[in-house]
């Protein structure tokens, strides 16, 4: 089993940066790839970004490549998700994911290929 908790959110104005965390329990996290996804009301949970277990691959949704950066820390038992240039929307609820390290990379954008979910972290972002 893997509990995942998101932290790092809040209010920000349009430009500025924010750093999510993702902090694992289950000692078994390492083996799992990491992602991150979002959600505004009234729409479909969306793709951010994923690392892999190694932490060699990293892919980005194009609305956020340049801005944001994912990473992880095995000793940590977490994914971190650096937000940079934050644009208004940008905003929405922020859900760390596991998946498992048999997904393969092509399928690591499908939030239906993620076995467990964070509780989600919200960030606004101001005009």
């Amino acid at each position: 089993q893997v509990q995942l908790v998101e932290t790092g959110g809040g209010l920000v104005q349009a430009g500025g940066s924010l750093r999510l965390s993702c902090a694992a329990s289950g000692r078994f996290f390492s083996r799992y790839n990491g992602g991150w996804f979002r959600q505004v009301p009234g729409k479909e949970r969306d793709f951010v970004a994923v690392i892999r277990a190694s932490g060699g691959t990293t892919i980005y949704a194009d609305s956020v490549k340049g801005r944001f950066t994912i990473s992880r820390d095995k000793d940590k038992n977490t994914v971190y998700l650096q937000l940079n240039n934050l644009k208004p929307e940008d905003t929405a609820v922020y859900y760390c994911a596991a998946s498992s390290p048999s997904t393969i990379l092509s399928s690591l954008r499908d939030l239906d290929r993620y076995d467990y979910w964070g509780q989600g972290t919200q960030v606004t972002v101001s005009a």
